[in-house]
């Protein structure tokens, strides 16, 4: 049986997010320290950046939680959890060009690439050992609760380490607690985004929400089904993949007449 489906604000298990950065951290630390110098050059699916900036980029984006725990609080909060998906739309010229400065720097070679990555789980672990999860940190967003921000890590992380493994080959692995919020907070995007009831979209064995506007079904099957698996969701959500291919490929299943997602995709910037 699915899960049931949620309207509720979702909450996560501060402690399993934690602990779900750093394994997935881990898990692309320990391979993007055994890549060579022509895997480090080969093209990625993001545009000109190529493996070394895809990987610099990771380093990025898990460090922004060490930069913002470092600066004072600000004085509000100015982004809440389910809003910073469709937010990272206004910052994708500021992240390419950070990415490619810590790219630069990090293309002296190997010792510098893992010098960068030491320092980046060294951090990580310090201020994620001493800081309270209501703390609000500084970020591109404005101020964030900790706790929020680090779900955003688990998507930024399971999302780049697909962008890896499609890039060289690899089979990095996911944390499972790790990919399970990605596809959460994707899934609840979609529902906050398109509000409604007439199609339920399942993600086994992660998430079930309903959206789109038409009638509400109360019991039995729902007249519109998507279902299609965490990693295919990832990809659709953040346009890795299209509908239309996902269809084609069997790997997203749709029916009823208000199941097609292809305008509502992607959610991510």
């Amino acid at each position: 049986m699915p899960p049931t489906a949620r309207k509720r604000t979702r909450s996560y298990d501060p402690a399993r997010i934690r602990a779900a950065v750093l394994a997935q951290f881990d898990h692309v630390r320990a391979a993007v320290l055994g890549l060579t110098p022509e895997q480090l050059a080969l093209p990625t699916r993001l545009g000109a950046w190529t493996v070394l900036e895809l990987a610099a980029h990771i380093t990025m984006a898990v460090r922004s939680v060490t930069r913002g725990v470092a600066a004072p609080a600000p004085a509000t909060r100015d982004l809440a959890l389910h809003q910073w998906p469709p937010a990272t739309r206004r910052f994708a010229a500021d992240v390419d060009h950070d990415t490619r400065e810590i790219a630069e720097a990090a293309a002296d070679g190997p010792e510098a690439l893992a010098a960068l990555y030491e320092e980046t789980r060294r951090e990580l672990a310090a201020a994620l050992a001493d800081t309270p999860g209501e703390r609000l940190i500084t970020t591109r967003f404005g101020g964030v609760r900790l706790d929020d921000f680090l779900v955003t890590r688990t998507v930024e992380l399971t999302v780049h380490t697909d962008d890896l493994n499609a890039a060289t080959g690899l089979e990095i692995p996911y944390d499972r607690q790790a990919l399970a919020a990605c596809v959460r907070l994707l899934a609840d995007t979609l529902a906050t985004s398109a509000p409604g009831g007439s199609v339920e979209v399942r993600i086994p064995p992660f998430a079930v929400v309903q959206c789109v506007e038409g009638p509400r079904h109360t019991r039995g099957t729902p007249p519109n089904v998507v279902e299609t698996d965490p990693l295919t969701w990832v990809r659709l959500a953040t346009g890795r993949t299209e509908w239309g291919a996902a269809l084609a490929e069997a790997r997203v299943h749709a029916s009823g007449e208000r199941a097609d997602l292809s305008a509502r995709l992607p959610l991510l910037g």
